[in-house]
């Protein structure tokens, strides 16, 4: 007999002994909605449901058939329920069979930017850079592995004992990782950088005082003048969105190869190239890395590369394909200051296997990057692009650097709030003459303090 009519013909009978009010909120109905998920996957059969498939199969009869089981159930619990417990019941249990489990709401609040799970009973969340606890939690361990691999399964991705780390993304592009225990002594831990909906525009950093007119201005004449460039900052300092934008200034007449660990980058260019990493499979075979798919793009006659990030010896095949013809390319990395991105250049050069002289490495940095735009997260959760700064060329062993753009921290006032200033340092950059030869110019008292 079918559930609905079951449910129809059992009004006599309590599905289940509700729990009190009080446990109910403690524990979010948890166990109600389990019960109620498992019904609802045995009536309509769980092959129906796929997250990451949503505009294919979610169809209209599905919910109103997981909403109509929902209610029957919850007829039964009647007096134990407001109309707005119920409502909050059946809102879960679609998150539960739907989407991603209690982590969904989190998912569609646009103000949160980041979620990491530390296990199944803490979450906390970053919302306008600043950390928080939530009050979501998972039922156990087991719920929460469920949720990973509910996200890197449609992916051909696969977490276990032998595998027990992941990187992958969701499909509205949020970037995730996952480790599970032996190695996460917590429990499973799930963490979920987020990206905004709504594809940013220069227009928008500007108005967050990320950066000022005159340094968009400026790395839009670099861009335009196919000038190297490379983003460095700290984790979370916001890379990759800096990198995304500065790439809308390529023209749409140019090829363009972006490379990513995970697919990130959504360049609006109607010549693009997507490339993503793949992870080793079972046997620990068919891994492709990012060094990879550096040296094939080389063969697939890019105007542009775009390297989500550098991080190993793929930044020597990324230096040599600037100094081979690729101008105008973009990278990320991480680092502290515009310096500390040099050095660790050097070090990621070393770490491709070929002993090089560290003078011929800088040599190699210093003809190849041209310009390092520094982000940085401060302690307001704000973040700034606090230096632009150019490479000028070697002195004996040392590579020089120039700032032409700075942030300049005041203090902090009252509210916990960063105050500063962007502000020109009034030097020239040397790149001006490169950009006048291509037609790009900037008025004469651009550089101005």
């Amino acid at each position: 007999m079918s559930l609905l009519k079951r449910l129809q013909s059992q009004n006599s009978e309590p599905v289940d002994s509700a729990p009190c009010v009080k446990e109910v909120a403690a524990n979010k109905f948890q166990e109600l909605v389990q019960k109620i998920h498992r019904e609802v996957i045995k009536e309509i059969g769980s092959d129906n449901f796929n997250p990451q498939k949503e505009g294919e199969v979610r169809s209209r009869e599905l919910e109103e058939d997981t909403r109509k089981i929902a209610e029957l159930m919850l007829e039964k619990e009647a007096e134990f329920y407001t109309r707005n417990d119920k409502e909050e019941i059946i809102m879960q249990v679609e998150d539960e069979v739907f989407g991603f489990g209690p982590i969904t709401p989190l998912l569609r609040d646009e103000t949160i930017s980041e979620i990491m799970v530390n296990g199944p009973k803490q979450v906390y969340i970053e919302r306008r850079g600043k950390l928080e606890p939530s009050k979501v939690v998972f039922r156990d361990n087991n719920h929460l592995y469920t949720i990973i691999e509910r996200i890197i399964s449609p992916l051909g991705r696969r977490i276990d004992e032998s595998m027990p780390m992941v990187d992958a993304r969701l499909p509205d592009g949020s970037r995730v990782n996952a480790i599970i225990p032996p190695l996460a002594l917590n429990g499973c831990v799930l963490t979920i950088r987020k990206f905004s909906s709504q594809l940013l525009k220069v227009e928008h950093l500007v108005k967050n005082n990320t950066l000022t007119l005159s340094m968009a201005r400026f790395l839009e004449a670099c861009v335009r003048g196919r000038l190297n460039i490379i983003v460095s900052g700290g984790t979370g300092a916001g890379k990759t969105s800096t990198l995304n934008i500065i790439s809308s200034f390529i023209p749409h007449d140019e090829r363009i190869v972006t490379i990513e660990d995970s697919a990130e980058l959504d360049l609006n260019q109607d010549h693009v190239i997507s490339l993503e990493t793949r992870p080793a499979n079972i046997d620990n075979r068919g891994e492709i890395s990012i060094r990879d798919l550096v040296r094939n793009s080389l063969r697939m006659r890019p105007d542009r590369l775009v390297v989500g990030e550098v991080r190993g010896g793929e930044a020597l095949d990324m230096l040599q394909a600037m100094n081979t013809g690729h101008d105008g390319s973009l990278t990320t990395g991480h680092s502290n200051s515009p310096r500390d991105m040099i050095s660790r250049l050097e070090t990621m050069v070393l770490m491709a296997g070929i002993d090089l002289p560290i003078r011929a490495i800088r040599e190699q940095i210093c003809s190849a990057i041209d310009i390092i735009v520094h982000q940085s997260r401060l302690q307001d959760g704000s973040r700034k692009i606090t230096h632009i700064t150019e490479v000028l060329g070697m002195e004996g062993d040392i590579i020089t650097l120039q700032n032409v753009f700075i942030f300049d921290k005041t203090g902090i006032n009252e509210q916990g709030k960063v105050q500063g200033k962007h502000r020109s340092t009034g030097l020239n950059p040397k790149c001006m003459e490169k950009l006048a030869s291509m037609g790009i110019s900037l008025p004469g008292d651009f550089f101005n303090p």
